[in-house]
Order: structure tokens, then C-alpha cells, then sequence
């Protein structure tokens, strides 16, 4: 029952704000006073005044702490004592107002860790004694021989025995094509077998997987994440202080005990408290319009404080799917359409990307296909199949290039493009060069990230050749290859401890404990998957990263508007309680200047939802 309370606890929260604000405005105008025994402000003083009574107790009883609710539990029970109801009641809401604006921006629980997990494979083939049985993949012991067929994920690290297949290891390096794997290689947990059988033994077992580290050094990442501590709550104990000071130094000078309530009442933070609240609210409300989805108010503050961003490659400066960018005919009989048709009719019965992406292209060009004969598909290889009488094989080369030829594949490769070859009957004729495509916006964006003072960087897991074509690109000069997941946290925890805040941004699972160990991390909405979203603290939804300068600059003026917030509502609290010890305010007016002041910090956080981003 009581776990259930919890979990709607900010739903009571606003019935409970609701009924008090009824309650305060029948309170003020007096509609019920002759009809009922007592003021009808004890309702907002019950329903929102007893939490922050609890609060406030357990704080000095339990936790010997001081938190911005002692004093306004001394202004709550100073008021009801002399009964002024209203001034109490209104009090105790608007700090409840503050709480729900609180809960509200506060991020929901992340469920990456979770997530990582479930991607652990439950069972695997494992082969004893010359049979092969399914067992659960704890039983897996190092140096037992397991089978892995074609779709399935590979349950523990270990070295492939004999087969050969192709691995998409996006899981953990991020790459966007599978990688050839043959006898002698190794293999990770998690990743996936896209084609053929292959037999590996076991080299770790899977409590000492690559998966599981990833998932235990993400616990630890986010054990580290120390939580905001309010203003407010980091003040408090001066704050009372100053607060029981003035109210006896009033009493003492006036001996008017109701000027020392109104200046407890009117030293109440509340238009404090809401500063910080109420400005994230309108940040994160401004960002939501243009794509970008910010999870917390800590969230926010970490966003500001950023001087550094950690680009991945592939699917964040690129667009994540390989796309063909030049077909060569390598034999005058042959045209470069030729070449193309050759590889499309061929692969159009593959599942492979680099297939996939060929016949996209054909497709798109000619809006039709033709069926081919004796298809087959050979591992590490190709695939194969008789076109127009010919026989046709798509993917390594057999034999040698000539000179001209390797000069033109060398090209392709210094660029970072995988290049696949077509052949006819058995005879090299031309070639198709594919690469993962880099975003129209990627060298605008980071021009404009270096004009607001933030500093580009790329971390990937892809190789040196194909990163450094894209760095070199877009304008990034820091440029780190060929990384696994604890690679670039350790990277980035370099920069973190030296002082310089780090922002990750990627889009892939191999991005998300890069994403949980910065200081903050943003992920790509629309391509990313479920636990880099879930693993970053703001989410570009659209995968717009021209977004990113907005969103940096928006940051720090939500940081600067909570300044402002904080020193006006203190200028209007230190003038509320000069007024008061001088008699011009009472309880009632106090805690009308004290609404004043709420009023306008929310007004002021408002002004963000004006701000406009780039189209």
C-alpha cells in the first residue's frame, strides 16, 4: 500500500495543491466564514503544510540537517499561532507549487543498465562428448567448444574454431558494416551472427564477458552521478539563522510579536526556491519545440557547464547506413551500369547491408529487377548467381589488381569506403565502393560549436582511415580510432578529471556508457537505439545536430535566468523584511509581497519560451 502511495505521490501532490488554492481563495474572500467553525485556509495548511512539517523533522531528528523547510515550518506554525490562517496556508502551497515543478522537470528513472542486461544471451550450443546440448549461459565454461548458427547472438568471448561468418559488432565498437571473421578471430558476447555456422571456444566466461563489463562499468558511472543539491537546501542553516535573528531583533526592538511573525513569513524562500524550477521548466519546454528533448534539471545544469563534445562517427556525423559512392568497370566490355546491374541482380536475394544498399541504388535508377539462377551465398566470400548467361560472384577479390585498378581502389580506401568486386566468370571486371555517408549539417555544426567556445572531438570504434576522412571533413582535428566502449570512457574521463566538462553525443549501445560516464550525454532520437536514449541526459529527436550550438546557448541562459531569479527574490525578501519590521507589512500583506515575488521569478523564467532556434 505504501509503495503504491509513492509511486503517485506527485499526482497527490497536485490534487492536494489544487484543493488548497479553493481553499486559500475562499479563505481571503471570506464566503465561508460564518458557515464554517474553522478557517477553511487549514485545509491548504493540512494537505500541504504537513509534508513540509515531516520534511523539515526528519531532517534535524534524523539526517542532523538543515533544509530551507525548518524555516518555513517556523513561518507555518509562527502563523497558525497567531491566527493568521491565510498567510500560513499560502505559504505551504507555494512551496508545494515548487515541489511539483520540481518533480516535474526531474528526469525519469533511466533504464539503460537494465536494458544492457537483457541483451546478455540467456542460453547457448554448447557441444560435449560429441553432442550438442542447450544449457543456460552461465554454465559455459572456459575452453568449452560452443556452436553459433547464423542469427543468432553470440553468447560469451571467445576465438572462432572453424567456420567462417560475418559479425555485426555494433553492439560494442559501433561499426556500421559486419565484420569478416575467420579460424583464429576473435568474437564478443552480444554481438551478432549474421551469416553461416561457425564453432568458437569459450575464452571468458559470460560473468566476465565484454557485455558484462560494459554493464557493470555503466553502475559504476552512474553511482558516481553526485545529485543537484538545491540552492535553497545548501543555504538553509544561514538562512533560518538570519530569519530567527531579524524576527527577535523585531520583536525585541518593536515588541510587536506579530511584526516578528510577518518577517518570518515574508523570509520565507519560497520565490528562491522556485528561481531554479521554474527557469529549467521554460529551457526545457523552449528545447522540446525544436526537437530536443532535455530529461532533468540536472540535466540542465550539467548541458551548461560544457566546453567539450565527444563526437561517435557513424550514425551521428554520418548517417549510419552505408550508401554506394562510386561503381568502376574495370573491363572495357563493360560499363559502369554493367557493373551495377551485374552486383544488383546478384545480391538482390541478400540480406547483407552492403547488398542491400547496391540494389537501393539499381533499384532507384531503374525501377525494376530481374531474377537470376543458381544464387548462392558463401561466407567471407560473396554471393554468386548467372546473369544473362554469365556467371557473376559479388564480394572479395579473386586474384590480383593491375596497376591502374589498385590505384583507383586505393583511392576509395583512403577515404574510408569498403570496396566490394564483381567478377565474371572468374575475371575481375569492376568494382563498387560504398561508404557510410557523412550528414549535410556535420561541418556547420561544428563550426558553430567552436563559435560559442566549445571544442569538437570524434571517438570511434571505427577504423583510422575512415574516421580521419570524415574528421578532416567536418572541421574536428582531435580524433580517436578504433575504440571499444571502456576505450572512450576512459577517454573521456581523462578529460573530466583535468577539470574540462565533456558532453558525449552518439547514437549506438556502444555509445552509452561513453553517454552515462560524461558529464552529460546526448543522444540521436530517431536512428539512436533504446539505451543510448535511455543512457543520455537530452535526446535529439529528429537526429538534427545542427540543433546542437541552440542547445548549448539556450543552456546557458537558463543557467544565467536562474542568477537573476536568485538575487531578485532575494532583494525582494530583504525589502519584504525591512517593510515588516517597520510595521508597513502584515501577515496578510506580507505573504501578498511574498507572492509577488514567486510571481515574478516565473514571470521572468518565462521570457525563455521566446527564445528562438535556428530553423
Amino acid at each position: 500500500m505504501l509503495k503504491q502511495w509513492l509511486e503517485n505521490e506527485p499526482k497527490v501532490t497536485l490534487v492536494c495543491a489544487v484543493l488548497s488554492v479553493v481553499s486559500l481563495i475562499l479563505s481571503i474572500t471570506g464566503v465561508l466564514k460564518n458557515i464554517l467553525p474553522v478557517d477553511i485556509a487549514w485545509i491548504a495548511i493540512i494537505l500541504c503544510g504537513i509534508p513540509i512539517l515531516i520534511g523539515a523533522f526528519k531532517g534535524v531528528i534524523f539526517e542532523h540537517d538543515i533544509k530551507a523547510d525548518l524555516l518555513v515550518s517556523l513561518a507555518l506554525i509562527a502563523s497558525a499561532a497567531t491566527k493568521e490562517f491565510f498567510a500560513a496556508g499560502e505559504v505551504a502551497l507555494i512551496m508545494q507549487i515548487g515541489s511539483l515543478l520540481e518533480d516535474y522537470t526531474s528526469g525519469k528513472a533511466r533504464a539503460s543498465i537494465e536494458k544492457l542486461i537483457n541483451l546478455t544471451p540467456q542460453t547457448a550450443r554448447v557441444i560435449r562428448d560429441g553432442a550438442e546440448n542447450i544449457i543456460t549461459v552461465e554454465e559455459v565454461k572456459v575452453g568449452d567448444v560452443l556452436s553459433v548458427i547464423a542469427g543468432e547472438t553470440i553468447p560469451v568471448d571467445g576465438t572462432i574454431l572453424s567456420g567462417e561468418t560475418s559479425i555485426d559488432q555494433s553492439v560494442m565498437t559501433g561499426e556500421s558494416l559486419p565484420v569478416e571473421k575467420t579460424v583464429g578471430d576473435t568474437v564478443s558476447s552480444g554481438t551478432m551472427n549474421q551469416f553461416g555456422t561457425f564453432t568458437m571456444r569459450c575464452d571468458h566466461e559470460s560473468s566476465d564477458s565484454s557485455l558484462q563489463r560494459m554493464v557493470r562499468l555503466a553502475e559504476e558511472a552512474e553511482e558516481n552521478k553526485a545529485p543537484i543539491v538545491s540552492a535553497a537546501d545548501r543555504w538553509a542553516t544561514w538562512l533560518v539563522v538570519i530569519a530567527l535573528s531579524c524576527a527577535i531583533i523585531t520583536w525585541i526592538v518593536t515588541r510587536d510579536f506579530m511584526r516578528a511573525v510577518t518577517v518570518l513569513v515574508v523570509f520565507c524562500p519560497c520565490a528562491f526556491i522556485l528561481a531554479t524550477p521554474t527557469a529549467v521548466l521554460a529551457g526545457i519546454g523552449n528545447a522540446a519545440k525544436y526537437g530536443i528533448i532535455i530529461k532533468s534539471g540536472e540535466a540542465l545544469e550539467k548541458l551548461s557547464r560544457i566546453r567539450r563534445i565527444a563526437f561517435d562517427k557513424t550514425g551521428t556525423l554520418t548517417y549510419g547506413k552505408p550508401q554506394v559512392v562510386k561503381v568502376c568497370s574495370c573491363d572495357t566490355q563493360y560499363s559502369d551500369d554493367d557493373i551495377l546491374r551485374f552486383a544488383a541482380l546478384v545480391e538482390q536475394k541478400s540480406e547483407h547491408p552492403l547488398g542491400k544498399a547496391i540494389c537501393k541504388v539499381y533499384a532507384d535508377k531503374n525501377g525494376k529487377t530481374e531474377d537470376v539462377s543458381d544464387f548462392r551465398m558463401t561466407a567471407t566470400k560473396g554471393v554468386s548467381g548467372t546473369v544473362d548467361g554469365t556467371m557473376i560472384m559479388v564480394g572479395k577479390l579473386i586474384g590480383e589488381l593491375d596497376s591502374a585498378d589498385k590505384a583507383r581502389v586505393d583511392e576509395q580506401l583512403s577515404k574510408g569506403a569498403t570496396v566490394v568486386y564483381v567478377h565474371a566468370d572468374g575475371k575481375l571486371v569492376g568494382f563498387i565502393a560504398l561508404s557510410d555517408v557523412m550528414r549535410e549539417d556535420a561541418a556547420y555544426t561544428v563550426k558553430k560549436l567552436k563559435a560559442v567556445g566549445i571544442t569538437p572531438m570524434l571517438l570511434t570504434g571505427d577504423n583510422a582511415s575512415a574516421a580521419g576522412n570524415i574528421a578532416k571533413s567536418v572541421g574536428i582535428e582531435t580524433v580517436r580510432t578504433d575504440l571499444l566502449p571502456e576505450d572512450k570512457m576512459k577517454i573521456i574521463k581523462g578529460y573530466s578529471d583535468k577539470g574540462e566538462a565533456v558532453c558525449m553525443i552518439g547514437d549506438g549501445v556502444n555509445d552509452a556508457l561513453a553517454l552515462t560516464s560524461a558529464d552529460a550525454g546526448i543522444a540521436m532520437g530517431g536512428i539512436g537505439s533504446d539505451i543510448a536514449i535511455e543512457s543520455a541526459d537530452a535526446v535529439l529527436v529528429s537526429d538534427e545536430i545542427r540543433r546542437l550550438p541552440y542547445l548549448f546557448d539556450m543552456m546557458q541562459r537558463v543557467m544565467k535566468k536562474i542568477k537573476v531569479n536568485i538575487i531578485a527574490s532575494l532583494v525582494i525578501n530583504l525589502s519584504a523584511v525591512i517593510l515588516s519590521a517597520f510595521g508597513v507589512l502584515t501577515p496578510i500583506t506580507g505573504a501578498l509581497w511574498h507572492n509577488f515575488g514567486s510571481v515574478f521569478v516565473v514571470v521572468n523564467a518565462a521570457l525563455l519560451l521566446r527564445k528562438k532556434g535556428e530553423e
